[in-house]
């Protein structure tokens, strides 16, 4: 019997050695146990990180939505599968049962095909988070479409780049969305990008907000009475295990964006393996993601890894301060929910209201809170862990990457102790290393370097769409026969992994490696402080000095810069050492982000460096006016 659901600490011990020991048995016990499969594989793994290529249950025939829905029919056909709660506090949530599921996710399917799309046809979908954008993947994933999902809050430039990387012949959208109070005009921004992609035949638009929108003779057509004309049967497409599921683009710190290719069965067994022990979900939970599913996190833990494991999964359409800033804790009352993953970003601008409306509700339910996108700064944790979770719902910090296609280092709640800003061990299979910059491996505890994973996992992406080359030379070039991550990290004296950020954010100065999280986190630990960024600007005589970007609470923003700027210096100091003191400090009212809540730190190193010609496309930003305002102000 396969360990499919680990509960004590002896236990993930126990599961973890096998798994490392022997990872091909350990992986097809739980593929075979768990999974429904139309042929089982020939072979569990093969692989050759030199090439590099990776392949794990070669032979097998499956379809993922037969994983995610059918089999769910007889069981669980009425339970609810998609919880859709709107932008409007006032608008009603939608329930939408498996057997719900069935029904539309076929009718698109047959409509997707009505259209002309065939197996291994590249579909663009840019629609706000609202049912049809779970529903337009899996109709993808139904017929063998490979889906590109790309954020509905990207630029005409960023969806028009993406559109021609991988020739989508369709896009799909809606007329508008609704964020907070705004209504964007999503079909507007398509044309936009349209003009620049000769690929695409067709445009199906989905109703949101019922604007008035330019429809195009021929290319343009409204979703709702094609759904209402197709049949609700629709026959799954039996996929190799290797046959690609979807591309997902994720912005490289340089250069134009890396379409990572993800493949059918792997990341089946490893996004709903991960699922069911990071979130320890049991039947009846009602469990919410409040990522978008235009992230990897939304495709893994909102959308295949829930749904592969019959769960109750929440869709959010709004943001955390609309009506209010009491809307997330509004939800989980209202839904009881009883699995909460969000980002530090919100964590932190939550916090920054204090806890009046956190209190105003009640959190009961809560099991399990996560956190993903970046390394969770102390301060953050605590008042996540004292107010939200009252101290009774451990915290998973998770580390993993679009590129890894699920959860590679993080706790399971109830069986690993936690510790304040620390992923601590790595998750089942998953086998890092720590290398320094000669490339030779860190042994023992109490160790920094870089972080690397010695043998495949099941939901490795397998290349770079149209670029193996590249996909070769950022992940497998660095280290002979090892995964690069990109971050550093350290591990402590009982072997936890702490993320200490990417490894570009390593700044030397007169000599000194400075990893910019800790110095960040003594900033952010000053009470005026809200968020802070560090980067590194060239010096004359320490090579790199540190240049901070800081942005205040309510109470710092009337106190006297010189003295705050000196206090944040001292601080600096007694946490970390003089040598990490900043040399300039700006404080500005935000600090540009990534739609997941990323601060782009390479914007921030370009102005401090005064290299604002080529800043790139900051269209795609999440506060695209900040970057303007942090330029005149710069120091």
């Amino acid at each position: 019997m396969s360990n499919y659901h680990i509960k004590h600490l002896e236990e993930y011990y126990q599961v973890y050695r096998k798994s490392i020991r022997e990872p091909e048995n350990f992986w097809e016990e739980i593929a075979e146990e768990h999974f429904v499969w139309r042929k089982k594989w020939d072979k569990v793994l093969d692989w050759d990180f030199s090439k590099p290529e990776i392949k794990w249950f070669q032979g097998a025939k499956l379809n993922i939505t037969e994983n995610c829905i059918d089999r769910h029919l007889a069981t669980r056909g009425d339970k609810t599968a998609i919880l859709f709660e709107p932008n409007d506090a006032n608008e009603d949530a939608e329930h939408i049962t498996y057997r719900q599921l069935h029904q539309r996710v076929n009718k698109f399917a047959n409509v997707l095909k009505e259209n002309g799309v065939k197996k291994g046809d590249r579909i663009c979908i840019y629609v706000p988070m609202i049912p049809e954008l779970a529903i337009a993947t899996l109709a993808c994933a139904r017929i063998g479409a490979i889906h590109s999902v790309v954020f509905a809050g990207f630029s005409s430039v960023a969806l028009s780049t993406r559109i021609n990387d991988s020739d989508c012949k369709m896009v799909i959208t809606s007329d508008g969305s609704y964020r907070g109070a705004k209504t964007i005009d999503l079909k507007g921004i398509v044309d936009e990008a349209l003009e620049s992609c000769s690929g695409v035949e067709t445009v199906l638009v989905a109703k949101r907000v019922h604007s008035d929108i330019n429809m195009k003779e021929g290319r343009d057509k409204w979703l709702q009475p094609l759904l209402d004309k197709a049949s609700d049967i629709c026959e799954a497409e039996i996929m190799d295990a290797e046959d690609p599921l979807f591309i997902l683009y994720t912005s490289g710190s340089t250069g134009t964006p890396k379409g990572m290719v993800h493949t059918t069965a792997g990341y089946m067994v490893y996004s709903a393996y991960t699922f069911k022990n990071a979130f320890q979900y049991k039947e009846n939970d009602v469990y919410w993601c409040t990522a978008d599913i235009g992230w990897i996190t939304g495709h893994s833990y909102i959308v295949y890894g829930p749904l592969a494991n019959g769960a109750t999964t929440v869709m959010f359409e709004g943001v955390p301060s609309y009506p209010d800033f009491g809307r997330f804790w509004q939800i989980i009352e209202k839904h009881k929910v009883n699995q909460f993953y969000t980002a530090p970003t919100a964590i932190r601008a939550l916090a920054k209201q204090g806890t009046e409306l956190v209190d105003k509700y009640d959190l009961s339910t809560l099991k399990v809170l996560g956190s993903v996108g970046e390394p969770i700064n102390e301060e953050a944790w605590h008042w996540y862990n004292d107010n939200v979770g009252k101290k009774k719902s451990p915290i998973i910090d998770t580390w993993w990457q679009t590129e890894t296609g699920g959860m590679m280092i993080t706790p399971i709640p109830y069986v690993t102790p936690t510790k304040p800003t620390y992923a601590t061990l790595p998750f089942i299979g998953i086998q890092p290393c720590l290398m320094d910059e000669k490339g030779s491996e860190l042994k023992g505890n109490q160790v920094e370097g870089r972080l690397c994973i010695k043998f495949p996992w099941p939901s490795i992406a397998r290349t770079i769409w149209g670029n193996h080359d590249r996909y070769k030379e950022t992940y497998f070039s660095a280290y002979k026969n090892m995964y690069f991550t990109g971050d550093g990290a350290l591990r402590d004296e009982v072997g936890y992994y702490r993320i200490t950020g990417r490894v570009d954010d390593v700044i030397i100065v007169s000599g000194h490696n400075l990893g910019t999280a800790p110095i960040e986190d003594a900033i952010n630990e000053h009470p005026a402080v809200a968020e802070s960024a560090i980067v590194g600007f060239p010096h004359d005589i320490k090579g790199s000095a540190l240049y901070g970007y800081i942005t205040l609470k309510g109470s710092g923003e009337s106190r006297n810069h010189d003295n705050l700027r000196k206090e944040i210096n001292q601080l600096i100091a007694d946490r970390i050492g003089p040598i990490a003191k900043l040399d300039k400090i700006q404080f500005s009212e935000g600090l540009p982000k990534t739609r997941s809540g990323k601060i782009m730190r390479r914007i921030l190193r370009k102005i401090a460096s005064n290299e604002m010609d080529n800043l790139g496309d900051v269209s795609t930003l999440l506060n695209p006016e900040v970057v303007q305002s942090i330029i005149d102000e710069r120091l």
